[in-house]
This record gives structure tokens, sequence and C-alpha cells, in this order.
């Protein structure tokens, strides 16, 4: 029983070492998960697609992002604002992270973008235009993206 446990682990360790080690190229490509919620936003910089967690009650829309440490890349949060079209305003109070807070009209386009929020502020920020959905995206992401106000917003899978 002894020799055959012994045989099992030399085998076992001439397979992982005869593999050769796994390339840079090798390695698997990541890409967005293909379901759940998403916002589209299309203009000038083309079709920019952001995963996104939904909030839409009063205790999870006052919440936000609050204590959060990470953000991924194109990931972000959506709130769906109740009643009608307003001018918004937000607040990083216990938010750990830079944020722009990209605010959506009821047409779905941009209305206004609050760039790069200080974190662990109660600064009022608002986009000084009505509107019905604000989406939260890491700080510096529509710079980087070049997203402007005015350009054109979809929602796939947010229910509504």
């Amino acid at each position: 029983m002894t020799r055959l446990l012994f045989a099992l682990a030399a085998l076992a360790l001439v397979g992982c070492s005869s593999r050769p080690a796994a390339k840079h190229d090798d390695a698997p490509t990541v890409r967005p998960p293909t379901e759940g919620p998403k916002v589209v936003i299309t203009g000038d910089q083309g079709e920019l697609v952001v995963s996104v967690e939904v909030v839409s009650t009063p205790a999870t829309i006052e919440r936000g992002l609050m204590w959060r440490e990470y953000l991924a890349p194109d990931a972000g949060m959506l709130f769906l604002m109740p009643g009608e079209e307003r001018d918004w305003s937000f607040w990083m109070r216990n938010t750990l992270i830079p944020l722009d807070m990209i605010f959506i009209t009821g047409s779905m386009t941009i209305a206004g973008i609050v760039e790069n929020a200080e974190p662990r502020t109660e600064t009022e920020r608002k986009a000084g235009a009505p509107s019905r959905y604000v989406l939260e995206v890491n700080g510096g992401w529509s710079a980087t993206h070049h997203v402007k106000a005015g350009a054109r917003v979809r929602f796939v899978g947010v229910p509504q």
C-alpha cells in the first residue's frame, strides 16, 4: 500500500514538473461579465459598457457606495431615483474612493457630470440640471473615456 501511494505521489510530481510554465500570452483573457445589468453610453467616444449594481430604495440610495474600498474599472452603481426628474444632490460621506457622478435624464441623455468627487466629504454635488438616474463610476472614468453631457444612454437588464 505504501508503495502504491509513493508511486502515485511520484507520478503527480512528474506530471506537475513536466508541464511547461505558462507564458504571459497563455494567460486567460479577462472579459466583462455577459450577465447582469449594464449601462451603455454612446457618443463621440463610441459605445461604452458599464456593469452596474442597481439601487432604488431609499436605504440603498442613501448608502450608495459608502464603505467600499474598490470599484472595478468598468463597473458602477446605478441609482434609480424616486419621483420626477430634478436636480439631485449627492455627498461623499463615508465614501472611501473618488467617484464620477453621471446624471442621466428620463429621455436617456447625460444631463451633466461631476468629476472626481472627493471622498469623505459632505460637500453637495449636483449636475445643475434635472435628471432621473445617476451613474457612479470610478473618479476620472468620464475624462478617460471622453464622456460628455449630451451623450446617449441605454440600460440593458436594468429592472424598472
